[in-house]
Formats: structure tokens, C-alpha cells, sequence
């Protein structure tokens, strides 16, 4: 007997056809013999259309009142599923995160889980029951109800995997597996039957959406034999693994990710420490930079550029023009015009020549890279955003077909 983590997205749970998909699926994996939790996602767009309600309210809503709004969803999937897999025959309970003792910290709408008791998870199994999760959600110390931010379940999913010590976390999905790109974008991209730990991680960070990053963070960490299948059908997954067969593959995926703005700090004095009251500035708000360019010093001058996730584009940029007169810089310029195309492998660490032949796939579709990120595993450009699609299809053709 296995305890086994199961994870459904909204797409998975959408309506009553698929939560029944889903019921028959975990039932038949309970009456295998093994012990099941599931976490499940809010149905469908159900937290986009939550979204839009606050929106009908208030154009600024309370952080603390959009996590008590946004909760809800997850409370609506778990309590169908269980009453689903009662139809079946399945003993199921359903537990809200907090019943399910995710404490998290203080920050409403992006928590992160600071402890996880399994005291009523493991007394549910002792019974014998499915234990139906809520993703997404947790108990900050002032008991209210923090959301994990996008794709939160997948967090919720792996820390219960591994604070339970579970045999296997299965996240089922729309897609039956992790592919060399986005098919419904490259009809010629390949399911991987695995990927390592890193090469996913680079993935999630990097705009795929098949896995939150901060759950492959959490599975890496934790050892957490990870599998990503899906609920349609009854086709073997992808393994999320700590090695894989290096030499197999010199490029295990293309991503592209439009969620991304360009700020660019144009003629800062060239002197010690103006960086640093750039990016303490972003880290006090706790904005994510990724992509960072600091052109030479030029009489006095250089130029400070980043890049930051597009939501967070406006936030920054008002706040570097409060603060303008720290830096001395002529002007502030933000891009939300671009999107980032990456290229991901742990196979590139042994190779040459990876780069150049993701620059001439790019030269050949006429496409200009306006900046560059490289690290072992991965080589990531900035391009107009209405280049991304066409780049994604030049560059998997480069080096995947």
C-alpha cells in the first residue's frame, strides 16, 4: 500500500462531467489499496471571475478581502469532489487549507507556507477516507485565511507530499505531460517522459505553465518523486526527477513568457551604491527582477535596465519617480511591449555552439533580440512580443526537430 498526493487543476474539476473524470480516477487509486489525498484548484476561471467581481466593487480592494473572496473557490471544488466520490462509493471528507493546518506568513495574496501540520490529514486516513484538500490557501498568526498566489495548489500539493513523506505527488492537468513547447503553439513539440528537478524549475520560472516553480522548488528540496500527467486520458506522465539521462537531449524545452515589462533608468551617475537604492527600493515591495543590463559608465553615466512581471510594472515605476531625485537619473522609461523566449537544458553545461544557433534561428525568422540572460542551464532574449510565437516555432525547429 502507497500513500499517494494527487493534485486536479480547474480545468480538471470544471463541471460535472470532469469532477466525475476526477472521482473515478482517485477512487480507483483507493481501491488499489493506497491511501489518497487530493488537492484540487477553484473550477474553471472561477478566480478570474472572483476577480471581476472585486473589480465591480472597488478599483483598490483590502489584500486581506481579495483572499477572503478568492478562497472561496477552492471550498466550492472540494466539497463537489467529495460529495462526488461519495456517489461512487468512495469514503471522502473535504478539508479547507487551514483544516488541513497550512500556517502560512503574514502576506496576503503571495503567502508562502511557513508550517504544515498533518495531525487531521493523517486521523482521516486512518479512517480510511479520501482527504479532499483545498489548494492555494492557508492561516496566517492573526487567523485569516492568505492565499498562495498563482498556482498555489501545486505548492499545496508537493508540501503535503512531502511532509507526509508520500510515495508519489501526481499533478494532473489538461496536457499529458511535459513538452519540448506549448503544443497548442509548435504542433511538432514532444512529450519528455522526464526532466530533471532544474530543467523544470528553469521552465516554470520561465513562462511554462505546466507547473508552478515554487512547487518544483519545494519537490527538489524535499525529494518528491513528482509525476505530471493528465486527467483526460490514462497515458503515462512526466517523471520529475533529480537526474536524467544528460546526453539524451542538448535542450529539453522552449518557453516564452509575455507576463514581462522592461524599466529602463536612463543616465544614472556612475558612483558606488546606485544599483543597490535601485533594487533595495524593489525588494521593500517585493518585486521580482529577473533580467538585470548595467551599460558602462560613460561620462559620469550608465544606464540601469530590468526587467519585472508585467503586473508589477506600474507599482515600479512609481515608485522610482518617488524616489528620482535619489538617483539623479534623467529619465525613467518602462516597455511592456516585449515578451522573454527561453531555451532550457541541462545538456548545454557539455555543449557548444548552443547560443549561436539560438541567435541564427532568431537572424533567420528576422527576429531582434533586444537583451540577453544566460545561466548553465538556460539562455533567455527579450524580443517584441509579437515576435514570440514565431520565435518559440524558429527555435524549437533549430534544435527539436
Amino acid at each position: 500500500m502507497a500513500l499517494i498526493v494527487q493534485k486536479f487543476g480547474g480545468s480538471s474539476v470544471a463541471d460535472r462531467d470532469r469532477i466525475f473524470n476526477v472521482a473515478r480516477i482517485v477512487a480507483n487509486t483507493h481501491a488499489a489499496g493506497n491511501d489518497v489525498v487530493v488537492v484540487v484548484s477553484a473550477q474553471g476561471d472561477t478566480t478570474d471571475d472572483l476577480i471581476a467581481k472585486a473589480g465591480e466593487i472597488t478599483h483598490d480592494p483590502s489584500q486581506r478581502e481579495m483572499d477572503m473572496l478568492l478562497a472561496t473557490g477552492e471550498q466550492i471544488s472540494i466539497s463537489l469532489l467529495a460529495m462526488a466520490l461519495g456517489e461512487t462509493g468512495c469514503p471522502a471528507i473535504s478539508l479547507t487549507g487551514w483544516q488541513a493546518g497550512f500556517h502560512t506568513d503574514r502576506a496576503y495574496t503571495r503567502a508562502r507556507i511557513k508550517n504544515l501540520d498533518t495531525e487531521r490529514i493523517e486521523s482521516e486516513l486512518s479512517k480510511n477516507r479520501v482527504v479532499v484538500v483545498a489548494g492555494f490557501q492557508g492561516l496566517n498568526r492573526y487567523d485569516d485565511i492568505t492565499t498562495l498566489g498563482r498556482g498555489g495548489s501545486d505548492t499545496s500539493a508537493v508540501a503535503i507530499a512531502a511532509a507526509l513523506h508520500a510515495d508519489l505527488c501526481q499533478i494532473y492537468t489538461d496536457v499529458d505531460g511535459v513538452y519540448t513547447a506549448d503544443p497548442r503553439l509548435v504542433p511538432r513539440a514532444r512529450k519528455l517522459d522526464e526532466i530533471t528537478f532544474d530543467e523544470m524549475l528553469e521552465l516554470a520560472s520561465l513562462g511554462a505553465q505546466v507547473l508552478n516553480n515554487r512547487s518544483v522548488e519545494l519537490a527538489k528540496k524535499y525529494s518528491v518523486n513528482l509525476e505530471v500527467r493528465s486527467s483526460l486520458t490514462d497515458l503515462p506522465g512526466t517523471i520529475v526527477k533529480e537526474v536524467t539521462d544528460v546526453e539524451g537531449m542538448l535542450i529539453k524545452g522552449v518557453a516564452k513568457d509575455k507576463d514581462v515589462a522592461v524599466i529602463s533608468i536612463l543616465e544614472v551617475p556612475d558612483v558606488p551604491g546606485a544599483s543597490f537604492k535601485v533594487f533595495s527600493l524593489m525588494a521593500q515591495k517585493k518585486i521580482n527582477v529577473d533580467i538585470i543590463l548595467q551599460s558602462s559608465g560613460k561620462e559620469g553615466h550608465k544606464d540601469v535596465i530590468f526587467t519585472v512581471p508585467l503586473g508589477d510594472a506600474e507599482t515600479a515605476l512609481a515608485l522610482l519617480e518617488e524616489n528620482r531625485q535619489r538617483f539623479g537619473c534623467r529619465d525613467i522609461v518602462v516597455d511592456k511591449d516585449v515578451a522573454k523566449v527561453s531555451i532550457v537544458g541541462a545538456g548545454m553545461q557539455s555543449h557548444s555552439g548552443v547560443a549561436s544557433r539560438m541567435f541564427e534561428a532568431l537572424f533567420e525568422a528576422n527576429i531582434n533580440i533586444r537583451m540577453i540572460s544566460t545561466s548553465e542551464i538556460k539562455i533567455s532574449v527579450l524580443i517584441a512580443k509579437a515576435d514570440a510565437d514565431r520565435a518559440v516555432n524558429a527555435i524549437h525547429d533549430a534544435f527539436l526537430n
